[in-house]
């Protein structure tokens, strides 16, 4: 055995596998020379062979990409989840307890009084001592005004 057995297989195949021109052909020289084409028909390759062919790679190539884009999806982003917040609309950690409190009191109204009511009723509650009224009237205005949504 001698060659490669690539070679071997092309020159054992019963089937021809390609086939050279003649190039000592007078009939083919002469379709050569007037520029008759490629091959033996002598048809021109534009527009007969690459018309046929273009929309075959094209289609093909189009194919394969959707096959791929179908059996191989990349993912954009994460799934989306219907039961959690949007992180553009997420609070702040310093809302929460604001909002704990508008959301179990059942009156609104109420819910503001609270709020309102807290500087008050954290006063009552501490035993540091500190009596400074003018400072904690001073603290919980903005707040107050920033709840009611009143500015002054």
């Amino acid at each position: 055995m001698s060659g490669s057995f690539g070679g071997w297989i092309f020159k054992n195949s019963p089937i021809p596998i390609t086939k050279k021109p003649d190039l000592n052909d007078p009939v083919l020289r002469a379709k050569l020379a007037k520029g008759m084409g490629h091959n033996y028909y002598g048809e021109p390759a534009w527009p007969n062979d690459l018309l046929y062919i273009f929309p075959v790679v094209i289609l093909g190539t189009i194919a394969c990409n959707v096959g791929l884009a179908v059996l191989e999806p990349s993912m954009i982003g994460e799934p989306a989840d219907p039961f959690a917040t949007p992180l553009e609309i997420l609070l702040e950690w310093y809302f929460f307890p604001v909002f704990q409190i508008l959301r179990t009191v059942p009156n609104k109204l109420l819910g503001v009084l609270l709020m309102v009511s807290v500087p008050a009723i954290s006063k009552s509650i501490s035993s540091s001592g500190r009596d400074n009224c003018f400072f904690d009237w001073y603290c919980s205005g903005p707040l107050v005004g920033y709840w009611s949504n009143i500015t002054y």
